[in-house]
């Protein structure tokens, strides 16, 4: 197992140091759509097309997910800051004030978003204090090709530009 020396802020800190894109990983029930801000997202696999995220063991949202059988990954653009941010208001329901349509799972898909990638849940595994979501993807596609991704790094947003070719 991993080194029980190892300071918790510290590991937060080095680790705050890589950039990491910003997603909503949205799902659907009988109580209406919801969803959660999150970062560990990536691709595991071309074939067959697979993804996967970590949400935390002890999220309430991710049990959610998890009951739904499915979910949708929705890659925010740089301007939708405000939007990753009404997800930490436990007071309103986001989705009221957001546009959004259902994917072929029935996952919402947020308007304008940089890319989303609808998924049932394939496997699921052990991650410490997080679990390993493996998705199948079912569809994906998207919706704003002009602006960049947001991005979380050190505590702070921001978004990505090229660098010019010398």
């Amino acid at each position: 197992m991993g080194n029980p020396n190892i300071d918790g802020t510290e590991f937060r800190n080095v680790l705050g140091k890589y950039p990491t894109g910003v997603t909503l990983v949205s799902a659907q029930d009988s109580d209406g759509p919801f969803a959660m801000v999150i970062g560990s997202f990536g691709s595991v696999s071309l074939d067959p097309p697979l993804v996967q995220f970590m949400p935390a063991k002890n999220s309430k949202t991710w049990e959610r997910i998890a009951a739904s059988g499915n979910y949708c990954v929705n890659v925010l653009n740089e301007k939708q800051l405000a939007i990753s941010n009404s997800f930490f208001d436990k007071e309103k329901d986001p989705f009221d004030a957001i546009e959004w349509r259902e994917g072929i799972t029935g996952s919402p898909i947020i308007k304008d978003c940089t890319a989303w990638i609808d998924c049932v849940i394939g496997d699921i595994y052990d991650g410490g204090d997080h679990v390993i979501v493996i998705g199948i993807v079912q569809e994906l596609g998207s919706e704003n090709q002009t602006d960049g991704p947001l991005l979380f790094l050190g505590g702070s947003y921001g978004s990505f530009t090229e660098l010019a070719e010398s």
